[in-house]
């Protein structure tokens, strides 16, 4: 079974142009640690191991083009997606994951010790009352309300010339012509997701250069 989730990562990892060595070990282990977290947290809804493998870490993957710079941060990361994904895989980059909510940023935290994820940070925090000492070059958050509320929350982390990355469903039209001045959308990509059907897109925001701040 191990053999064939492993197969399953590295194949599906391969089709989104990376290539995974003892990565994908460390990959399986951060599911082992979600699922056994599941049964005490009620982390996520999806149970079945190979729907994690899909809808959680080969959906975390799929933004590992866009990632710009060398700090990075999760708003919201839940029980740890995309970040802790895109940590293992970019051991190079510095990464704080941020969650307001105690049990899951216990998790966390208690994960990245598990795993020796030596190049994360966990911040129990609300996104928009965390002040970080360094901005950051990259700002990514998974299934957040609005693309407005996103700039909203994290707009103030994202150093100059940074990106906010905001991962969605459909093609999120309406949110974007509602964005406030101070951002715009340089890019809307379209994710394929191996093993995944629904619709997944990314919306890359920039500072407008209208914006003062």
């Amino acid at each position: 079974m191990r053999d064939a989730e492993r197969d399953l990562l590295v194949s599906g990892a391969k089709q989104l142009g990376i290539e995974l060595g003892d990565q994908a070990e460390w990959l399986l282990r951060l599911v082992d640690e979600l699922e056994q977290g599941n049964k005490q947290f009620n982390l996520t809804a999806i149970r079945d191991r190979p729907g994690m493998l899909r809808k959680h870490v080969l959906d975390s993957l799929s933004l590992q083009p866009y990632l710009l710079g060398t700090r990075l941060a999760d708003v919201g990361t839940g029980a740890g997606f995309p970040g802790l994904v895109l940590a293992i895989v970019n051991p190079e980059r510095r990464f704080t994951l941020i969650e307001a909510t105690g049990k899951k940023a216990r998790f966390v935290e208690h994960t990245v010790q598990a795993l020796g994820c030596g190049n994360v940070t966990v911040v129990n925090s609300r996104a928009e009352t965390y002040r970080p000492f360094e901005l950051f070059d990259t700002v990514v958050a998974r299934a957040l309300s609005s693309l407005a509320d996103f700039v909203a929350y994290a707009g103030h982390l994202c150093a100059p010339g940074g990106r906010l990355l905001a991962m969605k469903g459909k093609r999120p039209d309406d949110e974007i012509s509602a964005l406030p001045r101070s951002f715009r959308a340089l890019a809307v990509h379209r994710l394929k997701v191996p093993g995944l059907t629904d619709e997944r897109h990314l919306v890359e925001l920039v500072r407008s250069s209208k914006s003062k701040t």
